[in-house]
């Protein structure tokens, strides 16, 4: 019998405890056939991308298996009344298509904000989102959604920085400014990542200077003037 993508998996509800199944895709499955500069991975297949949100079918909490399942009484409140007193039973655990993995993001991005949770969950929820409007190739909903993702980001670097991988958080912050046209910002941010001695990450580094690059490019494309730190440019 031929191995199917997906297998399922037992979990229990964090908000209501009641346990539900969810699928996985199998790692044998999971085919990148693109990365994009800002991590979108593009898959050939099932995309495991549809499968990251956990929904419980009885109450309708959603969460990523990164979120922390912990509740203060204000929160549970929150959810009952926003969440689970409107939620009729459906249940997501089997196969899924993009309209219902968009709906399990956004489910998750209603909880992960009722729960207060950490920027870094939001704003990863928000550039998911972003992600699946790229793969349906719905630009102006993948642009609003990279804006809310860049302001979650900026958030992020305000207050978690000594949680995160500094130089990842900041070369994203470049590229989702380049990728909504912000240039003056993206060439800033790609500037800190090279410059900054404290930074170590090669991978980062190099992305950055790569983008830092593409923004000349890209401001060359659409005949807008070079900033000083751009004009004289030559890859090397």
């Amino acid at each position: 019998m031929a191995v199917e993508p997906l297998y399922q998996i037992k979990v229990e509800c964090a908000y209501c405890k009641v346990p539900f199944q969810t699928s996985r895709v199998r790692p044998s499955f999971k085919k990148v056939i693109q990365t994009d500069t800002d991590f979108c991975a593009h898959y050939k297949g099932t995309n495991p991308d549809f499968y990251v949100v956990r929904v419980c079918p009885s109450c309708g909490y959603a969460s990523t298996e990164n979120a922390v399942n912990e509740f203060n009484a204000e929160q549970l409140r929150a959810i009952h009344e926003r969440v689970t007193a409107n939620w009729t039973y459906k249940d997501y655990g089997n196969e899924r298509t993009w309209d219902e993995a968009m709906h399990t993001y956004k489910l998750a991005l209603i909880c992960a904000q009722l729960r207060n949770e950490k920027g870094r969950v939001i704003a990863g929820l928000l550039h998911h989102i972003a992600w699946l409007y790229r793969y349906k190739n719905d630009e102006a909903q993948e642009k609003r959604f990279l804006q809310f993702a860049l302001d979650a980001y900026t958030t992020v670097l305000e207050s978690e920085t000594a949680e995160l991988n500094n130089a990842r958080l900041m070369y994203l912050m470049g590229e989702l400014n380049r990728r909504l046209k912000n240039y003056a910002p993206a060439v800033k941010w790609f500037a800190r990542v090279i410059n900054d001695k404290r930074i170590i990450d090669a991978g980062m580094i190099t992305a950055s200077r790569n983008q830092w690059f593409a923004v000349r490019e890209d401001m060359l494309a659409e005949k807008l003037e070079l900033p000083p730190e751009l004009m004289d440019a030559q890859k090397s």
